[in-house]
């Protein structure tokens, strides 16, 4: 197996892991993404589609399947009213809280095979490949 094959299958070991703490949340894993990205403040819909890899009609339908479950809820910028921010109702804050909580404390559990050195060297890696794909680098809408 090499350097793609085992970064493939790391990947569905955790879309998987993932996948079951949304279903028992009762949740899509991407309403659950949405949900993630907007808990601690709204955002822009133009910044969630570009930062979630989505269409803008993709997360347009998305939310409003989001939104159905008053989950999430559409509202005008208070700078440009041009611009339309997605935030988060009680409800969706709640689950969100909840997906990114057990994701945490659950998805670990995928190196649990390993010596400590080993899972201190996977957390250093995953820290190095997050900090350098600059998913966090902007927390502004």
């Amino acid at each position: 197996m090499d350097y793609g094959d085992k970064l493939f299958w790391l990947s569905v070991l955790i879309q998987r892991k993932y996948a079951q703490i949304c279903a028992e949340l009762d949740l899509t894993p991407m309403q659950a993404t949405l949900l993630c990205a907007i808990r601690d403040e709204p955002r822009r819909m133009t910044y969630l589609a570009a930062s979630l890899g989505m269409t803008k009609n993709a997360l347009s339908q998305l939310v409003d399947r989001t939104e159905r479950r008053d989950l999430v809820n559409r509202m005008g910028s208070e700078q440009d009213r041009r611009v339309i921010m997605l935030g988060v109702t009680p409800a969706g804050k709640v689950l969100a809280e909840a997906v990114y909580a057990e994701t945490v404390k659950r998805l670990p559990d995928i190196a649990a095979s390993l010596d400590a050195d080993d899972q201190r060297a996977l957390e250093r890696v995953a820290t190095a490949v997050v900090d350098a794909s600059g998913v966090r680098a902007s927390t502004s809408s």
